[in-house]
Parts: C-alpha cells; sequence; structure tokens
C-alpha cells in the first residue's frame, strides 16, 4: 500500500511539474507572437516610408524637413507653437 501511495504521490508530482512547464512555455511563446506582432508592423511601417522615399514627390517633404532645402520657386516658413500664457495671481 505504501509503495503504491509512493508511485502516485511521484506521478502526482510529475505531473505537476510539467504543467508548470507548460505553462511557462505557454507565457513565452505569448511573448513572443507579440514581439513578432510588433516587429512585423514596424517591418510595414518602415517598408511604407521606403516605398514614400522612393517616389519623388513623397521625398519632397523629407527634403524640406531634414536638409532645409526648396526649389527655386519655393521658400520654407517656419512655424513656432504659440507660447502658453502665464497663468495671473489672484489675490
Amino acid at each position: 500500500m505504501a509503495l503504491a501511495l509512493l508511485v502516485v504521490s511521484l506521478v502526482a508530482i510529475q505531473f505537476a511539474r510539467a504543467i508548470g512547464e507548460n505553462l511557462t512555455a505557454a507565457h513565452q511563446l505569448s511573448a513572443i507572437r507579440a514581439d513578432i506582432a510588433r516587429l512585423e508592423r514596424r517591418r510595414d511601417e518602415q517598408e511604407q516610408e521606403l516605398r514614400r522615399l522612393r517616389d519623388p514627390q513623397g521625398a519632397i517633404p523629407e527634403i524640406h524637413d531634414r536638409l532645409r532645402l526648396v526649389r527655386p520657386n519655393e521658400a520654407l516658413i517656419f512655424v513656432s507653437p504659440q507660447p502658453q500664457a502665464e497663468p495671473s495671481s489672484a489675490p
């Protein structure tokens, strides 16, 4: 009887350990899938940016913003945000 109880206990312990390992693996798999989805979205955004920059018309805003270059008939106008008004102190 004691031997049967020992065998059942060992099987239960192994089963519990296997379940714990499976749960850990499932959490890791979920995190990896989330990372893959995030990286695929980033890749898609970067490919879209590359397509835009390869088109001469799509590259013009980048040329203006980063290089500050304009065509002879163009002008850059820099707009600064309006400063926030200081709150007046009431007595």
